[in-house]
């Protein structure tokens, strides 16, 4: 019974054997082969409408930008859970009607006080706050 169980896995195997010769063949064969032509630097700059590259080529994000990032997951998030609780809430009215809201509010009131916490923080606000002394 084991054995027929492991045979199922062979054509798996035989699968991964031929992709991972697959890739180590065309590994080889390109830095076999790509190594031949001789390129001037220029060719290998970024091309920017004709113009010359000048300056840094990528700029430094603030970090807001990421805090609004992380705080549109984290809400993006809650919607998620938010569908699977929809989705059972008529039968669970049923049973335990309760449960499931309450369940629900606790969790939205987390997340309103994390919102509020972010506002107060000032983790949405766009403008910059210049401190004048």
């Amino acid at each position: 019974m084991a054995e027929d169980q492991m045979l199922q896995y062979v054509p798996v195997l035989m699968l991964l054997v031929v992709a991972a010769s697959l890739i180590a063949g065309m590994l080889i064969f390109s830095t076999l082969v790509g190594k031949v032509g001789k390129r001037p630097p220029i060719k290998d700059t970024a091309y920017e409408c004709g113009m010359l590259p000048l300056g840094e080529g990528s700029l430094r994000f603030s970090v807001k930008f990421y805090l609004v990032a992380m705080l549109f997951i984290l809400f993006d998030i809650e919607v998620v859970f938010m569908y699977p609780w929809a989705a059972v809430y008529r039968e669970m009215l049923k049973t335990d009607a309760n449960l499931i809201l309450g369940s629900m509010l606790s969790f939205i009131g987390i997340l309103f006080v994390g919102y509020l916490y972010a506002l107060k923080k000032g983790a949405l606000d766009w403008k910059p706050k210049l401190n004048h002394q």
